[in-house]
């Protein structure tokens, strides 16, 4: 896991000392994820997540290319008990491609990996286990509503849920 935080770190570097000056922050909350479509809390019986909130950065590194890392989390219940809890946490490294821009909508494609850790407790007992993590939404459009914010909306499979939406703000 370290390995995989110093490769994401490294090529977060990169991206900032090619282009700094266009940052840009995003949050967004999307509906079923990864963590609910596959085993990513070591078996047992697991009700759906409500979700999963990102809060990312993304910096432009050529004129239709952005790279950035983000932060997930998600969290679902065990059935056989009310104490029994999943959270998952998630640290992506993402690529964005704009294939399409006018002056209000560009429409892109995300690529995201990295790792999802795992923690599941109850009471008596607690674990954290890693997974790979990863998001794949070819669909996404973005409509800017001034010079430093516009919302967006991702059609895809992921950590990150079948459908994203959220805000993103231009510094």
């Amino acid at each position: 896991m370290k390995k995989i935080l110093l490769i994401m770190c490294a090529v977060l570097g990169i991206a900032l000392g090619a282009n700094a000056q266009k940052a840009q922050f995003q949050i967004g909350y999307g509906g079923y994820t990864q963590m609910d479509a596959t085993d990513m809390h070591d078996g047992g019986s697991m009700n759906n997540a409500w979700g999963a909130l990102t809060a990312g950065v993304n910096f432009k590194v050529a004129p239709s290319m952005y790279l950035g890392a983000s932060y997930t989390f998600s969290s679902a219940s065990y059935k056989h008990s009310d104490d029994a809890n999943a959270y998952y946490h998630v640290i992506m490294l993402n690529g964005r491609y704009d294939y399409y821009r006018n002056s209000i909508v560009t429409l892109y494609a995300h690529l995201g990996v990295g790792v999802d850790i795992s923690h599941m407790a109850d009471d008596d007992w607690s674990k954290n286990k890693a997974y790979f993590a990863f998001q794949a939404s070819p669909l996404g459009a973005e409509v800017g509503l001034s010079r430093v914010t516009s919302i967006f909306g991702e059609l895809g499979f992921g950590a990150q849920g079948l459908l994203q939406v959220g805000a993103r703000f231009n510094f």
